[in-house]
């Protein structure tokens, strides 16, 4: 009888453990994290999975947040549930199918409870895609902000790649505290012509901004941006962002934030030595 009875407890208690990784174009949600009252990426996730898996017993969580407006490329999550998902193929053409069409699930493997989504090492990429000179066609808004002045992109250039390396970025973060660690190494930072995405809506010429981190500051990719606008508009120095990476050397905050909708996170990747995986069964699907 106890055999039976915990074997029952067992089979209650038990969950499935797997990453999803998604795209969404953010521009008509308020960021990814569930709010009461507002569209966001979360709850439209989690109320599909409850009608494709087809009850309540699962949660998700991602590897960070997003902003409002904000898009992505791949952005991993993590799904915890009591259902067991035999077949992947099948689980993303139905996810898919109920999903709406500014949200398109990639992949899905099989992960255990020794993996966690937010603390195990891994490196973002961001990429900030934007015009400037002539205002866009509106159906460009959801993905490259225009910067309706003329800049200088060499200045710009140079700007961005004193973001390299090991610096002190509590300036470029928002709503900073006392007691932060805002210490960060930017392992790729530069500026460069956008070969990524392309239309006939587009004008000839777009750029990208590009920056690699294991961590960022909340809106730090759009304040870094924000400055190195005023920096093409001839509104700063280059010395002046060599000052503000240094702890105490400007005493007010950074006036301009990016708009959200250029930017995009285009990759994650996990450190393999903290990659998890129940067994050999590695499925992914694409």
């Amino acid at each position: 009888m106890f055999i039976v009875l915990n074997d029952i407890i067992l089979a209650v208690m038990k969950k499935y453990f797997y990453i999803i990784r998604l795209q969404f174009l953010g521009f008509r949600f308020h960021g990814w994290q569930r709010q009461l009252d507002v569209k966001t990426l979360q709850g439209h996730v989690e109320k599909t999975l409850r009608f494709v898996l087809g009850s309540g017993n699962s949660k998700v969580l991602g590897s960070g947040r997003t902003d409002a407006r904000v898009s992505a490329n791949d952005f991993p999550m993590e799904l915890f549930t009591k259902e067991e998902i035999t077949n992947f193929d099948q689980f993303l053409i139905d996810f898919n199918l109920n999903l709406p069409n500014d949200i398109k699930a990639l992949s899905i493997i099989k992960t255990d409870e020794k993996f966690n989504i937010i603390n195990n090492s891994k490196v973002k990429e961001y990429l900030y895609f934007f015009s400037f000179g002539t205002k866009n066609h509106p159906f460009a808004a959801p993905i490259l902000t225009c910067f309706y002045q003329e800049l200088d992109l060499e200045l710009m250039q140079k700007g961005a790649a004193l973001f390299t390396g090991n610096h002190w970025f509590k300036h470029y973060c928002t709503k900073p505290t006392d007691f932060g660690n805002y210490n960060r190494e930017i392992l790729v930072s530069e500026i460069v012509d956008n070969t990524i995405y392309s239309a006939n809506f587009f004008p000839k010429k777009t750029y990208m901004y590009r920056i690699k981190s294991r961590g960022f500051l909340r809106n730090q990719v759009r304040l870094i941006m924000g400055t190195l606008f005023r920096l093409g508009q001839g509104e700063i120095s280059l010395e002046f962002i060599k000052k503000s990476l240094v702890e105490h050397s400007i005493d007010r905050p950074l006036p301009f934030v990016a708009p959200a909708s250029g930017l995009i996170l285009y990759n994650v990747e996990f450190q393999e030595d903290s990659f998890y995986y129940t067994s050999s069964d590695k499925n992914t699907s694409n």
